[in-house]
């Protein structure tokens, strides 16, 4: 059979190229992507749940125990530069516990509402340098009239500061200004808050190694390995791990201790590692209340004052506000509303007033370590820290029993804080899930944020001066300490860095910035679980003006 002449082969019509296959998406071959999500869902308790009552007391008594910690350290580094004795040094720390009893239950009650303890804050320790600086020149009677002359200076200097944060706070000005945050802005704040406080981590661990390693390492076996043994080793040992800790360490050092193992060693060695070189038990008394003017008459100075302002914004502000933050994602709560946040600074300012009439050594502030013991014990039950208070009265009051924990040494409290810094500094990681984490403008905000937020204060901090002195240094003391004492905060210097740089670099998407999911958060109605997790108790809003809600 073979073609006719007449016959025409037409060949078939021209057809369009096909397309190239679409590669298969790696990301369906490595697992599910996680969605932003705005609560912790592991916490077996948050913000308005609560253990039963014999759970919820250990819980407490742990909250107490990692705030005396701090309390203890900055009142063994400062009393002694003060010409204090060890009878002064133990008055000190119980007034340091009562006012943070009486500050973290006004929070907890009228302020942020968070489940944060209001512990001693180190911010202040560049303004004290400044007083002790100023009386090592004057002529005393005795060593313990310089120190009581310096406190009724330091009473004079935190009484005036506090209107600072009191205007701030109530005037609604904190609040206006976290408006221009954004979870680009919150992510190194919230992170340099854990980070920034590294010096009272590994370096004062090292201070005793053979007690504060221990420490460590036995508290992440039991708290994260052992657990797992039985479910009801579970519970107890993912709640109390730290209790149990604490206690074998300690005796552990106390055995070092009688068996003479650090009798020859050096006067440091022995500060940090022997249980008897606090003398707190000799020398704290049986029964004192601390009562307002204990020191004496306030002494107000114009220098030492204006010096005292720059601590209390940064403790108040910055510390404050970012540890705010961590203590809301760890409870369980949606972000602070610019209102809450405004009204706990303000009632900052009052707890400092409070303090400068008791006669505090320093201001409080929010403690990062306890918001990270939330994050440990995955429990952050707002009854827990108010239960709390009770126990830092009772030690404040009966200063013997205080003084008994308050011998813990100090490496056993760097290894916990090793662990609840980090936690807390990881906290503030998870901001970023908000934002694009993938624009390189927001990679350059962030990178940059950290950086200089642990560069600049690590430069004021190694330029500073035995006595005290940072690198500014002009005629004016006061000036001085403003400039070095913000400058030395990580967080201030992340809040001022990270603020400029998010509002003036320019962004391809207002959705790069994570300002839909912040906008709601920056309202008193914006979102309705804000009411659930921040509005008064007992109605009290029902007695309030409207601007203070």
């Amino acid at each position: 059979m073979g073609e006719t002449e007449n016959h025409h082969h037409h060949p078939p019509p021209p057809q369009a190229a096909a397309p190239p296959a679409a590669p298969p998406s790696l990301a369906l071959s490595r697992g599910p992507t996680w969605t932003p999500a705005e609560q912790l869902h592991q916490l077996q308790y948050c913000i308005h749940s609560n253990p039963s009552w014999p759970q919820a007391l250990l819980l407490a008594f742990q909250h107490y125990i990692v705030n005396l910690g701090t309390t203890v350290l900055i009142a063994s580094n400062i009393v002694p530069l003060m010409g204090g004795t060890h009878g002064d040094k133990a008055r000190v720390i119980q007034a340091l516990l009562f006012m943070s009893s009486i500050n973290t239950l006004l929070q907890t009650l009228i302020g942020s509402r968070l489940p944060t303890v209001m512990g001693a804050s180190i911010a202040y320790t560049l303004p004290l340098f400044s007083i002790i600086n100023d009386y090592n020149d004057e002529d005393f009677a005795s060593p313990h009239d310089r120190f009581v002359h310096s406190m009724r200076t330091i009473q004079g200097s935190m009484i005036v500061s506090s209107f600072l944060n009191i205007i701030l706070g109530y005037g609604r000005a904190w609040g206006e200004l976290t408006r221009f945050f954004s979870p680009i802005v919150v992510v190194p704040v919230v992170c340099l808050v854990g980070l920034g406080l590294f010096a009272r981590g590994f370096p004062l661990l090292g201070n005793c190694v053979e007690i504060g390693l221990p420490m460590l390492i036995l508290l992440m076996i039991c708290q994260q390995y052992l657990k797992r043994i039985h479910s009801r080793a579970h519970l107890i040992l993912e709640r109390f791990a730290l209790l149990l800790c604490i206690g074998i360490v300690w005796a552990f050092a106390a055995i070092l201790t009688v068996s003479g193992a650090y009798n020859n060693v050096k006067p440091a060695t022995k500060q940090s590692c022997r249980t008897d070189r606090s003398f707190l038990m000799s020398s704290a008394p049986w029964i004192k209340i601390p009562y307002p003017f204990q020191w004496g008459t306030p002494i107000f100075r114009a220098s030492h004052v204006f010096g005292m302002l720059g601590a209390a914004l940064v403790s108040s502000a910055e510390q404050s506000t970012g540890t705010f933050f961590a203590a809301a994602r760890l409870s369980g709560a949606t972000a602070p509303p610019a209102h809450v946040l405004s009204r706990s600074i303000g009632l900052q300012g009052i707890g400092m007033l409070l303090e400068g009439l008791f006669g505090s050594l320093v201001g409080t502030t929010a403690s990062v370590e306890n918001v990270g013991l939330l994050g440990l014990t995955h429990i952050g039950s707002r009854r827990v820290v108010q239960i709390s208070t009770a126990f830092m009265i009772f030690f404040s009051i009966f200063g013997k029993f205080g003084a008994f924990f308050a011998s813990i040494p100090l490496p056993i409290f760097a290894a916990i804080y090793c662990i609840l810094l980090g936690i807390v500094a990881a906290s503030g990681i998870t901001f970023i899930q908000f934002a694009n984490s993938n624009s390189m403008r927001n990679i350059y905000v962030l990178g940059v944020s950290l950086f200089l937020g642990l560069s600049i204060p690590q430069y004021f901090v190694t330029s500073r001066t035995f006595d005290g002195h940072g690198p500014v240094r002009t005629n004016a003391v006061w000036f001085n300490d403003i400039l070095n004492t913000i400058f030395s905060s990580h967080a201030t210097v992340a809040i001022i860095v990270g603020t400029l740089l998010d509002n003036t670099l320019e962004a391809n998407h207002v959705e790069d910035r994570g300002i839909p999911w912040w906008k709601p958060f920056q309202h008193s109605k914006g979102d309705v679980r804000t009411e659930e997790f921040y509005s008064y108790p007992l109605r009290i809003n029902e007695y309030l003006p409207s601007r203070f809600l």
